[in-house]
């Protein structure tokens, strides 16, 4: 909800009932408005808890976020003539597009939604976003492979910005970044003699994969969708 509005206005909006249904409701006394009850003419705000017969009405939110346990094999594309595409694999009822992008040859989170205009906001401000891997190479890492990463390397005619680096095994490692250039972490490997087998994004800003399995999908709940919103505000 957005500003303020008429009480049978806002319960016609929620789909709970029609303006003229709401006013039976609210002379009826089955409304309430921060538990006081409702008159014919009450006025509510963003932030006010509106129930019906004790129940919160909430506002239908027309804006869908999804975070998505992407499978290897699987490409970010929209692109229906690609066998591979990911809107294809979900098969979401409604229009959807991912935010950013994951390799075909990566798994793990990826965001999806129909809102357009967070999209762009968060590309935009995409270096304020941290995002996590847990990433498998080739052979077994040197003693100055964090120190190296961590300090930035030379990808596509640039210095990689400052990122976190934990080693987990002899092949094994687990990477913040804060910025997302093609194939960063793949490219940081390379540079340093390492070729990536496996690679996994676990984390987006406070979004996780949770205990989803490859190819399963959930909606964001509301704090998550609050945080995403605060990050590019």
């Amino acid at each position: 909800m957005s500003g303020s509005k008429r009480i049978n206005k806002y319960l016609a909006e929620t789909g709970a009932c029609s303006r003229r249904g709401a006013d039976q409701l609210i002379s009826e006394g089955r409304i309430t408005v921060n538990g006081t009850v409702a008159e014919l003419g009450t006025v509510v705000s963003d932030g006010d808890v509106v129930e019906l017969d004790g129940k919160a009405v909430i506002p239908k939110d027309d804006k869908i976020y999804i975070a998505f346990y992407k499978p290897l094999g699987i490409t970010c594309t929209t692109d229906r003539s690609d066998p591979t595409n990911i809107i294809d694999y979900i098969n979401y009822p409604e229009r959807i597009f991912p935010i950013g992008r994951l390799d075909k040859n990566s798994s793990g989170l990826i965001l999806l939604t129909n809102d357009g205009d967070i999209v762009n906001k968060l590309l935009r401000a995409e270096n304020n976003h941290e995002k996590e891997y847990i990433v498998s190479v080739d052979k077994p890492l040197d003693s100055s492979f964090r120190q190296k990463m961590e300090g930035g390397l030379p990808v596509l005619g640039q210095i990689t910005l400052p990122c976190e680096v934990e080693v987990l095994g002899s092949r094994r490692f687990r990477i913040v970044l804060h910025q997302g250039l093609n194939r960063q972490i793949r490219r940081m490997c390379e540079y340093l003699g390492y070729r990536v087998v496996k690679l996994r994004r676990i984390r987006f800003m406070n979004i996780t994969l949770d205990n989803m399995k490859p190819g399963e999908y959930r909606l964001l709940s509301r704090t998550e969708k609050e945080e995403l919103k605060r990050s590019y505000e």
